[in-house]
């Protein structure tokens, strides 16, 4: 079995919000059959928590040069255009 994907999921406060992201994104990968990790944190704790991640996803602005892929993007919170990025984030694990 393939190791679990790692996944750093941030918003402004790490309290609400990247909840439910992250809760969205393993749901959307499990039944694709991938296994992840999800990990959440503030914006502000990105750069610092990055470090054995696969992939950040974050509602807010946060550095992209971070040596991982990063997503940005309120589709789990809108369910607009959901589905495009649950696709760009099989297709940035994959590249991993």
């Amino acid at each position: 079995m393939p190791q679990a994907k790692r996944i750093l999921v941030a918003c402004g406060t790490a309290i609400a919000t990247s909840t439910v992201v992250a809760k969205a994104i393993e749901d959307a990968l499990r039944e694709r059959g991938i296994e992840v990790i999800t990990r959440q944190c503030k914006a502000s704790e990105v750069a610092s928590m990055v470090e054995g991640m696969d992939l950040v996803v974050t509602t807010t602005p946060v550095p992209t040069n971070l040596g991982v892929p990063v997503i940005q993007t309120l589709a789990f919170l809108t369910g607009i255009g959901k589905e495009a990025v649950i696709e760009q984030i099989v297709k940035a694990l994959n590249q991993k």
